[in-house]
């Protein structure tokens, strides 16, 4: 992990909410999201309230409303199952512009639309402000089982390596002159499949053979232990906190 690594979802800055240790804010957001999940339905106003909180960390961090709303599109397959919910649920009906409708499948499609759209929008911010690199240190920081950790740094580091091979490999394909048209050219992607993956595990035992003549003993060292002083855990936490204020409120009013 000692590498940096950059991704499409991270946008580079240097405000208040980037300088926050990754453990901090992986701690936030998840602590947010639990908060969200445990929101009565009912309650759309507090829904509204978690969409501003979320507005305003964007804003403190300097991410544009474009740039979070087009990676807002990864949860469109959810909407899609949530549109479907008020057709197919059972229980009382309701119409709705000539259309009969479940009040259970309207809950719940909110439900789904709602909760869905914060989870998302609390990664992307996360995403955006963290690299990968400081992700994995935070998981690390957060006591995470390290086997889990170094599965996920390998994932980070070596998945570009698979798919520059398997670009090499699509090219190597097109310059003979084949071209996917149909299930009868299944078995030479079949074929190609197995080859990248021979490849693959090749390359693995190879990186694994040259980490162990390195001293590699099944843990990856810490190069640079991040701390967060106090300060820095209030200023992470206030998200999660402010949320939990409005969940009491919609369980209570």
């Amino acid at each position: 992990m000692g590498a940096g690594h950059s991704h499409r979802l991270y946008r580079h800055g240097h405000s208040p909410v980037h300088a926050l240790p990754p453990h901090t804010k992986l701690a936030a957001v998840l602590a947010f999201v639990i908060v969200v999940v445990s929101t009565p339905r009912e309650a759309m106003w507090a829904f509204a309230a978690y969409a501003v909180l979320l507005a305003a960390v964007a804003y403190a961090a300097r991410v544009p409303a474009a740039f979070l709303l087009k990676r807002l599109l990864i949860e469109v397959p959810f909407v899609a199952f949530a549109v479907l919910l008020p057709f197919v649920a059972e229980g009382n009906r309701v119409d709705v512009l000539g259309l009969s409708l479940s009040v259970n499948g309207l809950w719940g499609a909110w439900n789904v639309l709602a909760k869905g759209t914060l989870g998302v929008a609390a990664s992307v911010l996360l995403a955006a402000t963290t690299e990968l690199r400081e992700l994995l240190h935070g998981l690390q920081r957060l006591k995470l089982p390290p086997l889990l950790v170094q599965i996920a740094s390998f994932m980070v580091r070596y998945g570009d390596v698979i798919a520059d091979e398997m670009r090499r490999m699509r090219i190597a394909r097109e310059s003979r002159g084949f071209e996917a048209r149909g299930i009868r050219h299944w078995g030479v992607l079949a074929k190609s499949a197995g080859a990248l993956f021979i490849r693959s595990y090749e390359r693995g035992e190879r990186v694994h053979l040259a980490m162990v003549s390195r001293g590699y003993t099944g843990v990856m060292p810490v190069i640079d232990e991040v701390a967060a002083s106090r300060a820095q855990w209030s200023y992470a936490l206030a998200l999660p906190c402010a949320a939990l204020v409005v969940c009491l409120l919609g369980w209570t009013l």
